[in-house]
């Protein structure tokens, strides 16, 4: 869900992209989605059902006028049950009334308090068998959650518009139903019954209009499992634009549903929708519901939900249309089986954003992608991905730690595992027949990775998912004359649960003429490591395309290669004047000096004389403060680096 205000950035101060045509801001769709829980404040809670049931076919009659905000309707259930139960409960809120409830045509007992509705047969229902029953109801729904049900209006004519949107917990402020994590409707019809100058729309495929004086009934059809939250409808005076969009099995549908006061921001957007479109469906497995469409409906807010084969948006961003694309796959095909678990839903949908970048812009914007995400990521010390409060609105669509660092962590797992197992085990994971169309754990994706690369991935998730903050790195390194340079590696943590990130750390090592980026696999902190190389090293960067969640403190060194046997500096330690006597220094016209601290931060250049015959450097240290310092010193003929100890 992109639960979302897109375009206000409050919380993270990110690098925006506002200037880069489409391209929108990065990261925007976390915060927006927390902005509006921010906005309603609201915490709805998640019933605890008896799991006798199975639901499998709804169909749901709802009449309804976007002007004003009430709904009435009766909801059909057909459920199989294993066992023999005398009892069915749905989660409806308290501010909607029931009518009546039928079985067989027949009225039914039942009572609606603190949200549950129970209902009790008569007689025990037989084992191994399938039932029904029909739920009639009406009632103005609540103000909850992120609005569940909003009656709205739009544009400069101030048009009523009516929309929906459940998750986690609020199906049941406008319909009779079981939202709980474990029992997708298998299969579901809806009829929307509103007067005739509206349009409707909801999942799946419109199967037919009938006009009965001055109301029309729409009939939609979705013929996959859904979850309750995914279940949606919308209604205004859209303007209705179908497009057709060829993918790996066929041609689909893309119908967008517009105010028309926006069609020209949607007609902007639409090369990118049909692009992402394409990508997705050849990137992992096929667009799961090509027999029905793939569509938008605008509606009120900034940002989207990702409801099944219609994503409701707030305008047609880059970012947005993407994400809520993503989620098609990762969130409604498979669907996160706890709220502990949202960043399956959220962090794929996140990272397929970032795909989309890596996918047409590898130079610019993925790279800017990247870093972003790592310091809105690293901009806070503590935080995991697993959900520690499903009740807590703002943690649980955190965007630094569902969104982002969910994101991040497949990265990571795909630059440990590598891009061909990485990929084959996601579409592994949403091929797997316990998962697709179904409910996932984390537990349930981190298997599939670790048959695929057959590597024991425990500590990785221990450290990403479960625990929290991010390693910070720094190194010591030096070179010899015959270019081999060693280096000692030093990691300390952000947070005490995890009390080491073992991760193939990528090192960049670089002077103006040459680089070469080398992985070394870093399994504790002060680890030593060798490496030959053909070049003068003068730079030295951790992680330099941000392949990991990382701070860096400090790449400081000493460098040897281009200093002869007689190179003397003294004296070290030093009080007050330091010589640096080299043969190199002899007859030179141009002298440049860079002083670092041994914290990595760049002093000012202290008076020193040079004394071109003897090749010679005297410098007055007097009002350094003491410490470990660093010399850079390059000449029209070398480079050289010293290191020193002040008093």
């Amino acid at each position: 869900m992109t639960k979302k205000l897109y375009g206000i950035i409050i919380i993270m101060g990110l690098f925006s992209l506002v200037s880069y045509a489409q391209w929108g801001n990065i990261n925007s769709i976390a915060n927006q989605e927390k902005l509006v829980f921010q906005k309603y404040s609201y915490h709805s809670q998640a019933q605890v059902l008896p799991n006798n049931y199975d639901l499998k076919y709804c169909r749901a009659y709802w009449t309804v006028d976007p002007a004003v905000k009430f709904i009435s309707g009766h909801i059909f259930y057909r459920f199989y049950h294993t066992d023999s139960i005398n009892s069915f409960h749905l989660e409806l809120s308290d501010s909607l009334s029931i009518d009546s409830v039928l079985m067989n045509g027949n009225s039914i007992v039942y009572t609606h308090n603190n949200g549950i509705v129970a209902v009790t047969f008569n007689n025990y229902l037989g084992s191994n068998q399938n039932d029904s029953l029909i739920v009639y109801y009406h009632g103005t729904p609540p103000e909850s959650g992120f609005g569940a049900f909003a009656a709205e209006t739009h544009g400069p004519d101030s048009i009523p518009v009516m929309w929906t949107l459940s998750e986690p917990y609020g199906a049941k402020d406008w319909w009779p139903t079981k939202q709980d994590l474990n029992d997708k409707i298998d299969t579901i019809d809806i009829y929307i019954t509103a007067p005739v100058i509206y349009q409707a729309v909801a999942n799946g495929k419109l199967i037919s209009e009938n006009i009965n004086g001055n109301l029309k009934t729409s009939h939609w059809q979705h013929r996959h499992p859904i979850a309750a939250y995914l279940v949606a409808f919308a209604l205004s005076n859209y303007s209705i634009n179908t497009y057709q969009v060829p993918l790996s099995t066929g041609t689909l549908d893309l119908i967008n549903y517009v105010y028309p006061e926006d069609v020209s921001y949607e007609q902007a957007a639409l090369n990118d929708m049909k692009k992402h479109l394409m990508f997705f469906d050849s990137l992992f497995i096929p667009y799961p519901y090509m027999n029905e469409k793939y569509g938008h409906a605008q509606f009120n807010w900034g940002g989207g939900m990702e409801h099944q084969t219609i994503s409701f948006v707030g305008n047609f961003s880059y970012e947005l249309t993407a994400h809520e694309l993503a989620h098609q796959w990762f969130g409604d095909y498979v669907t996160c089986g706890s709220w502990q678990d949202l960043w399956l839903n959220e962090g794929f949908a996140t990272y397929l954003t970032g795909l989309t970048y890596e996918r047409y812009s590898p130079d610019l914007y993925w790279k800017i992608w990247k870093k972003n995400q790592v310091n809105f990521i690293t901009s806070s010390p503590d935080g995991s991905v697993f959900v520690t409060d499903t009740l807590n609105d703002s943690r649980l669509f955190d965007a630094r730690l569902t969104y982002s660092k969910g994101a991040m962590l497949l990265h990571m797992l795909r630059w440990k595992i590598g891009d061909d197992h990485f990929f084959n085990a996601v579409r592994n994971y949403l091929n797997n027949p316990a998962i697709k169309n179904n409910y996932a754990r984390t537990t349930q994706l981190k298997a599939e990775f670790e048959q695929e690369s057959m590597q024991n991935l425990d500590e990785f998730f221990n450290d990403w998912y479960w625990g929290e903050g991010y390693p910070t790195y720094e190194i010591d390194y030096s070179q010899n004359t015959s270019g081999l340079l060693s280096f000692s590696l030093f990691q300390t943590q952000s947070h005490p649960s995890v009390s080491f990130f073992e991760m193939p750390v990528p090192i960049k090592f670089a002077n103006a003429f040459n680089d070469t980026t080398i992985v070394f696999n870093h399994l504790f902190t002060g680890q030593n490591f060798m490496v030959n190389l053909n070049f003068l090293v003068d730079t030295v960067i951790i992680n330099p395309d941000d392949q990991i969640v990382c701070k860096v403190q400090n790449t400081v060194g000493l460098n040897q290669n281009k200093l002869s046997l007689n190179a003397v500096i003294f004296p070290n330690p030093v009080s007050t004047n330091l010589t640096i006597q080299e043969a190199a220094l002899v007859n030179c016209s141009n002298i440049n000096l860079i002083i670092t601290s041994g914290q990595g931060k760049e002093i000012a250049i202290p008076a020193f004389n040079y004394n071109k015959q003897e090749g010679s450097l005297l410098m007055d240290l007097s009002n350094l403060a003491a410490g470990i310092y660093f010399v850079k010193l390059s000449t029209e003929k070398n480079l050289m680096n010293f290191k020193f100890i002040k008093q």
